[in-house]
């Protein structure tokens, strides 16, 4: 199936472009106004059948075609725009490249072409420049100190030279946050690029922790926190069906904690009805720690909680119940692999008052480049329990393991670098 968007003054002129493009026979998925005028979202060969497979649990929420297709083409909106940004990170840093390479060759030639004073007097002009950004640039570094690189704190206060900065920009590409990149370049840089990108990696393997025994063997309590549309619910229903089908329903239970929000706990009792398996609500009649009393008999309780901020209603009180409750609950931060670096490490600030045991990365199959869930993984040492890569339930919920989830993340950079090559060359 061949999706594409376009954007036209008006629909006519929409409508005209997509008949010109893709034919008679392609059909509209969606259509909405937009800034200067109308986005038509079209599919060439559309299978309906596959659209749902592909969009898994999603799609039982749609009841006819129509919503469906809506879903299919803001599925595409979102990877369209994840490989934009991807685009404009990995374009910006070789821009940055080129352009430091061009400066540095125009200094050697006005330099050539001129002679005594007045080319003493550039050279030493350009020297100056030279060290005022090096000075600009350890400013900057020495406020942030030193970064966690997952066994010592590695400093960086002093200027890279020019294979650390290569290897810097490669990190970069590859996901990272700069300062995380700058330090793994601190320590691999001196030797060749391709030998201190391979150390950087087992480094950043190194650095993430992942725990040993799976949820469904320890048993115990264990609760999902983290921003709306992070994929808890979908996450949970995931781990539930997988324990169902090995052990049975009989000694699992689901809670949510979500009373904030007008049907909120329909998704969940979907899967507890499904599963033959009890879903319990907190709420003012009843409390965290009186339903986890009653459920004590379980092997394995999963709780599901309200996607809250600090500015929401709630939000403290919901979280204070999880840290504080007497019943040992191991809170898990959920967080998409689709998210910006800046936006994982402030859910995390967000939601460390639940006392977080560990962490849990969604959707890393719709996400161009896994180094900011990786990096993030790294710099906050949460221990990565799982990870998910699609809407098929059980199947794409995946106990982490560090090295297999780096090599994937190779791959995944090697398949975005081969597009914008594609693009570039277009």
């Amino acid at each position: 199936m061949k999706v594409k968007r376009f954007f036209a003054p008006s629909m006519a002129e929409a409508l005209k472009r997509v008949r010109e493009d893709m034919g008679a026979d392609a059909v509209i998925l969606s259509n909405r106004r937009v800034d200067g005028g109308v986005e038509i979202v079209t599919a060439l060969d559309y299978d309906e059948n596959m659209a749902r497979q592909r969009l898994g649990d999603l799609a039982i929420e749609a009841t006819n075609g129509s919503r469906l297709a809506e879903l299919q083409a803001d599925h595409h909106r979102r990877l369209e725009d994840e490989l934009s940004r991807s685009r404009d990170r990995i374009r910006d840093v070789r821009e940055l490249r080129a352009a430091e390479g061009q400066r540095y060759q125009g200094a050697v030639s006005q330099a050539e072409a001129s002679s005594g004073p007045a080319a003493e007097a550039f050279a030493n002009s350009a020297l100056e420049e030279m060290r005022a950004e090096i000075t600009s640039l350890r400013d900057l570094v020495t406020t942030r100190d030193r970064v966690n690189t997952g066994s010592a704190a590695v400093p960086l206060t002093q200027a890279p030279d020019a294979s650390q900065q290569r290897l810097t920009e490669r990190l970069e590409e590859f996901g990272l946050a700069r300062p995380l990149a700058m330090a793994l370049s601190k320590s691999h840089g001196k030797s060749r690029l391709d030998e201190g990108w391979k150390q950087s990696l087992k480094t950043l393997a190194a650095g993430i922790k992942t725990t040993r025994t799976e949820w469904l063997e320890q048993g115990g309590v264990f609760a999902l926190v983290g921003p709306t549309g992070s994929g808890k619910t979908t996450t949970i229903g995931k781990m539930a069906a997988r324990y169902v089908l090995k052990h049975g329903a009989d000694s699992l239970a689901l809670v949510t904690t979500d009373r904030y929000r007008v049907a909120a706990h329909e998704q969940l009792f979907v899967f507890g009805r499904i599963l033959n398996v009890p879903v319990r609500v907190v709420d003012e009649s009843h409390s965290l720690d009186a339903i986890l009393e009653e459920l004590s008999d379980r092997h394995l309780v999963l709780i599901d909680t309200a996607g809250l901020t600090q500015s929401d209603r709630g939000y403290q009180e919901q979280l204070l119940e999880l840290a504080q409750s007497r019943h040992g609950i191991k809170s898990h931060l959920v967080v998409s692999a689709t998210s910006q670096a800046r936006i994982m490490k402030s859910m995390w600030h967000c939601y460390k008052m639940a006392k977080l045991a560990g962490c849990v990365i969604t959707k890393i199959d719709e996400a161009l480049t896994l180094g900011e869930a990786l990096g993030f993984v790294m710099e906050t040492s949460l221990p990565l329990a799982y990870y998910t890569d699609g809407q098929k339930i059980p199947q794409d919920l995946h106990h982490a393991e560090a090295i297999p989830l780096v090599r994937l993340a190779v791959e995944r950079l090697k398949t975005v670098q081969k597009e914008l090559a594609l693009a570039e060359g277009a």
